[in-house]
């Protein structure tokens, strides 16, 4: 593969050159950069689709004959990721008959351009798409996300055992019991799938599937067509329960595209990102518009939570966008009072949760979140509290 890698300001303007051509590549990669325009070069389609979704340049060349997969079909799937629906692409090919160029057009290329042609004429189409579309660069795609999708809420605790999938699970159906909005529940953690089994929903590996591919298959309607509807209202995206298949967390650019996907899809998503700040953690949080982290009121916990929040903080995160609950999932007088918790932590608490064991275990009977099945119960209608919080904070902005 060519190289056209240099040291350039963040700023300069990239373009992807997507064709078969080792010839074009060169010598069109190389002009485009005497111009001052980073280059970023594929040799194939699924390539191709790879680096625009992971290096998100600002206009892609691309040609129309390779052998893999053609470039309308590239340009179609290009148009149908969040990631890359509104970049400009150029189609530069030898295919000269209208029809072609209808094609590509129809299949959502901006400009259409015949080879061969002369630099300055190429040069000038680039200068004009760099012009007249103003692509989402990587700093303002949370920013469109946040005006145009849905709410992305992670959930997320310091070690396991702190009832994250519980909060998580029961926050969706709050948050639907609420809005009657399409809400989606998802696991993050492959390997570690549970919500399947307590809602009563065969699991077959959805979001394995998703991660195990290449960053060029997942589309919003891939994910859409993963989601499982439940009895509850909720659509799930779940994780397998195999623990070999922890590994598939090392999938960070396929776990970033996934939630974009998902923040497209419904008015609420609610991802149960298990524990710790693994680094796809990292990569998805500051996305997410709201952030729950679950708590106990046990000394050694507190004092590793604090730490959580501010390793959280680090990600250019506002504290004021963190939320902790305290959960409460036993009976005892080990537990610190609410007011101990929030002074040894440094932070608010939003929501306290009793205990109800038998709350919750009666709704893993009836496979429904236990904020449907006993809306009345006081442990409900504290989960309840945490979902018009979200709500409340959505208002207010």
């Amino acid at each position: 593969m060519l190289d056209f890698s240099q040291s350039r300001d963040a700023m300069t303007e990239k373009i992807l050159i997507i064709d078969d051509d080792v010839d074009t590549l060169r010598l069109v990669g190389l002009m485009l950069q005497r111009q001052g325009y980073q280059i970023s070069a594929a040799a194939n389609g699924e390539q191709g689709l790879a680096k625009a979704f992971e290096e998100r340049p600002d206009v892609i060349l691309l040609d129309v004959m390779m052998p893999d997969m053609d470039g309308y079909e590239v340009t179609r799937r290009l148009r149908k990721n969040p990631i890359t629906k509104d970049t400009p692409i150029l189609i530069f090919t030898a295919k000269t008959q209208l029809d072609d160029k209808v094609i590509g057009f129809e299949a959502g290329a901006d400009d259409y351009l015949t080879k061969p042609t002369h630099p300055a004429e190429l040069q000038a189409h680039v200068r004009a798409l760099m012009a007249r579309v103003n692509p989402k660069k990587p700093d303002e795609l949370d920013t469109a996300l946040r005006e145009h999708h849905g709410r992305l809420i992670g959930v997320l605790a310091v070690r396991g055992g702190l009832g994250v999938s519980t909060i998580a699970t029961n926050l969706a159906g709050a948050l639907y019991s609420r809005t009657h909005s399409d809400t989606i529940l998802a696991e993050m953690i492959p390997g570690r799938g549970s919500i399947g089994w307590e809602l009563g929903t065969p699991n077959h590996g959805e979001l394995n599937e998703l991660l195990n591919g290449t960053t060029a298959e997942i589309s919003r309607e891939k994910v859409d067509s993963l989601l499982v509807a439940h009895g509850s209202g909720l659509r799930l995206l779940l994780a397998s329960e195999n623990p070999h298949d922890i590994h598939l967390t090392d999938k960070i650019n396929q776990y970033e595209l996934l939630v974009l996907a998902l923040a497209t899809l419904a008015s609420y998503v609610v991802l149960d990102l298990g524990t710790g700040l693994p680094p796809f953690v990292d990569k998805i949080l500051p996305h997410c518009t709201d952030r729950i982290i679950v708590i106990e009121g046990i000394p050694s916990t507190i004092a590793v939570t604090k730490l959580l929040i501010e390793e959280i903080a680090k990600l250019g995160i506002d504290q004021a966008g963190i939320s902790v609950v305290l959960n409460n999932r036993v009976r005892s007088e080990a537990q610190m009072s609410l007011a101990d918790v929030q002074e040894s932590l440094g932070h608010s608490i939003t929501a306290t949760i009793t205990p109800a064991p038998e709350m919750f275990l009666a709704a893993a009977h009836m496979h429904m979140p236990a904020v449907l099945s006993q809306s009345t119960h006081l442990t409900s209608q504290q989960i309840m509290k945490v979902a018009d919080h979200i709500l409340e904070r959505e208002k207010a902005k």
